[in-house]
């Protein structure tokens, strides 16, 4: 008699732990319908080539970036052993939220100093429940560093500046395949000729293809509306490889924009893509990472005896 007490007191506890496990259960389903899933990486760098993309720094990241460009030019003479001309560009870019990222930067081939806000307004959600695209938006402010030859052109401080204000938008169309489109408005405070504008409107378009684990094919170009009238303008373009190793991401790319900074290869772009001299440039990025955060997360796992 004691031995079927005891079987159906075990029956009755098994039994209850059961309904209670499937209703502990069916609430973490419910709580986990209700947790938002977003589309991760819809480019892999800030950068898609030479423009940039939807992605911001998470917090506490700090991005070295490098960029350079060369370029052979029709005369005869060279400056040097691989190409006639070399750019590069140096900057500092850091997360300040998950959502907000900054940076400043210089450029040697066209004196520019930069630097930029950049804020993730929309995240594209894959649970088909909140939105369908990502926006980021972009404002940059650049001053030019060189002097003016021409005599007639007013120079002052506020003449030096330049402004680029993006609306990035892009959708992660599958795992492999991403799309990104950028509707720009530009200011320039310096005309070559009064007949110039100093407000352009462009609108650029980018995109990537994952080819393996981390290397992609990318491909930028961009179209301004009212370009310059003094000379010949063309929009800018890119064929290029990103290859990710860890940290670090290196770009290739073939373009002819010379110029690296927004409002300078958006509207200043004086060759078409072609592969006569210098109307082709070979362009190479490099990004490192730097964990803040991180960082200091192992110093307080060392110091724990």
């Amino acid at each position: 008699m004691k031995a079927r007490k005891t079987v159906f007191l075990l029956i009755l506890f098994g039994t209850a732990n059961f309904v209670g496990a499937q209703d502990l259960l069916d609430i973490l389903e419910d709580e986990g319908k209700d947790i938002p899933q977003y589309s991760l990486a819809t480019f892999k760098s800030t950068r898609i080539s030479f423009g940039h993309s939807i992605e911001t720094r998470k917090k506490g990241i700090l991005e070295i970036f490098a960029a350079n460009r060369f370029w052979n030019t029709p005369s005869l003479r060279t400056q040097s052993f691989a190409a006639d001309r070399l750019s590069s560009r140096i900057a500092l870019e850091y997360g300040i939220s998950n959502r907000l990222s900054t940076g400043i930067g210089g450029t040697t081939f066209d004196g520019l100093f930069d630097t930029y806000l950049k804020y993730k307004l929309v995240q594209q959600r894959k649970d088909k429940k909140g939105s369908p695209i990502s926006i980021t938006l972009f404002q940059n402010a650049s001053y030019f560093s060189e002097a003016i030859a021409d005599n007639s052109i007013q120079d002052n401080f506020a003449k030096r500046l330049s402004f680029t204000t993006q609306l990035l938008i892009a959708k992660k169309i599958s795992p492999k395949f991403s799309l990104q489109i950028a509707p720009s408005f530009i200011h320039r405070g310096l005309r070559a000729s009064q007949d110039d504008p100093n407000n352009h409107v462009a609108l650029g378009f980018g995109g990537r293809y994952k080819l393996g684990h981390h290397i992609s094919f990318v491909s930028e170009y961009y179209t301004v509306f009212n370009p310059v009238k003094s000379r010949d303008t063309y929009g800018p373009f890119s064929l290029g490889i990103n290859w990710e190793i860890g940290d670090v991401m290196l770009q290739f790319m073939l373009t002819n924009a010379v110029n690296m900074v927004e409002d300078a290869f958006i509207t200043q772009t004086y060759n078409n893509f072609n592969f006569r001299n210098p109307n082709l440039n070979f362009g190479f990025n490099a990004t490192y990472i730097i964990h803040f955060k991180r960082g200091l997360k192992n110093k307080e796992q060392i110091k724990k005896p």
